[in-house]
C-alpha cells in the first residue's frame, strides 16, 4: 500500500486522476487476466497487479520522457531497483507472481500509450499572441514516441485479446 501512496499519488499529480485511473484498472485487468491463465486450481486475489501496473508506467513514462528529466540515470537505476526488489517478493510460496508481471507489462505498455508529455520547448498554438510570426514551429510529440505509442498500443491489444480468447477457450498454460 506504501507503494500506490508514493507512486500513485505522484502519477496523479503529474498526469491526472482519470488517466492514472484508466492504467490503475487496465492493469489490474492485465494481471488479474495472466493470473488467471497461469493458475489452474487456486484463486488470486488482490492489487499487487494494479500496483505493479503503476510501476511499470512510471518505467515507460521515464523512457517516453528522457529528455525531460535531469538526474536520467539516478532515476532510472532506483525504479528498476524497486521493481527488481518487488519482483523478487514474488518468488515468495502463495505469492502469484504472474499478477504481478501481467500488471507490470500492462502498466509499461499503457504507461507508453497514455503518459506522453510535449517536448520540451513546444508551446500550444492557443497561447501564441496574435500576428506573431511562427517561423519555426516545434512538434508536440517526437517521433519516438509516437512509434512507442503505437507499438505499445498495438502490443497491448494484442496481448489483450489473445488473453481473453486463451481464458474463454479454456486453453491454460501448462506449468
Amino acid at each position: 500500500m506504501l507503494s500506490l501512496l508514493f507512486i500513485g499519488i505522484r502519477l496523479e499529480q503529474e498526469f491526472g486522476f482519470l488517466k492514472i485511473a484508466i492504467l490503475y484498472v487496465l492493469s489490474g485487468f492485465g494481471g488479474s487476466l495472466l493470473s488467471s491463465i497461469n493458475l489452474h486450481s487456486a484463486i488470486s486475489v488482490g492489487a499487487s497487479g494494479a500496483l505493479f501496473g503503476l510501476l511499470g508506467a512510471m518505467l515507460s513514462e521515464l523512457i517516453t520522457n528522457w529528455t525531460i528529466y535531469a538526474n536520467k540515470c539516478a532515476a532510472l537505476m532506483t525504479l528498476v531497483l524497486i521493481i527488481t526488489l518487488n519482483l523478487g517478493i514474488g518468488f515468495l510460496p502463495r505469492v502469484d507472481n504472474s499478477a504481478h508481471i501481467g500488471g507490470f507489462l500492462s502498466g509499461f505498455l499503457l504507461g507508453f500509450v497514455l503518459l506522453i508529455r510535449p517536448q520540451f520547448g513546444y508551446v500550444s498554438r492557443r497561447y501564441i499572441p496574435a500576428g506573431y510570426n511562427m517561423t519555426h514551429v516545434k512538434s508536440k510529440h517526437k517521433c519516438y514516441q509516437y512509434l512507442l505509442w503505437v507499438t505499445a498500443f498495438v502490443i497491448l491489444m494484442i496481448g489483450y485479446i489473445s488473453g481473453l480468447a486463451k481464458l474463454f477457450r479454456g486453453q491454460l498454460i501448462e506449468n
